[in-house]
């Protein structure tokens, strides 16, 4: 085995033990990411906005901007890239990653928390820690607006009538002067709770199926 390809199997180890992926799997999706790329090193929004599988998604744009989103590459850090690598490609996709047989009841709730905290990130758009009323609103008039089935007003009046529903529910003590700032990670963990997250939240339009892959390192 060549120096070039001892580094590259060392690399590829790095990046299974720190998502998950087996090496299989990781040299799936680079190959992926290649055609996404064009073969370059980064890819941008454009290259994910080209993906035709993405186009009539209600929530493209919230998908698209998970990718640059700093909190879903397993950084210590807030804010967004303009472009971003192979590896920071990958920490996003393990978000995606199913149990297998041999998932503990540990581990499948850890990678439970850690898909809520992706989807929270993805409707918490200011990074402020609350999915505020005006996020929640844009979010789900988007989704109402986009299925063709509801007008604009329509779709804005249950928007709100959605929000304060959540808010009436979280915070079911309020006085009528009291402001709600929104919902916190753990309010959101309430509503959401019973909801199975572990193998339910794939991903498709990478033409990558993740509700196929099975979790592990390789034994390789």
């Amino acid at each position: 085995m060549g120096a070039s390809q001892t580094r590259t199997v060392h690399k590829y180890q790095d990046l299974a033990d720190k998502t998950g992926f087996s090496l299989e799997q990781i040299k799936n999706l680079y190959q992926r990411f290649q055609h996404l790329s064009g073969n370059e090193e980064t890819i941008s929004r454009d290259n994910l906005e080209s993906i035709p599988a993405l186009a009539n998604n209600p929530i493209r744009k919230q998908i698209i901007a998970a990718f640059f989103d700093k909190r879903n590459q397993h950084q210590d850090e807030v804010g967004s890239c303009n472009e971003i690598g192979f590896e920071q490609f990958l920490m996003v996709m393990s978000h995606f990653r199913p149990p297998n047989a041999k998932t503990t009841e540990e581990e499948k709730e850890a990678m439970r928390k850690e898909k809520l905290r992706f989807l929270f990130n993805m409707h918490d758009t200011n990074n402020d820690g609350t999915i505020t009323l005006v996020e929640y609103r844009k979010v789900v008039e988007e989704l109402l607006s986009n299925s063709g089935d509801i007008g604009q007003e329509a779709a804005k009046a249950i928007a709100d009538a959605a929000m304060l529903e959540v808010a009436s529910t979280n915070v079911p003590h309020m006085g009528p002067e009291d402001f709600y700032a929104g919902i916190t990670f753990e309010h959101f963990e309430q509503i959401l709770e019973g909801l199975e997250m572990e193998s339910r939240m794939h991903i498709r339009f990478l033409d990558v199926n993740t509700a196929t892959m099975r979790c592990g390192k390789s034994q390789s």
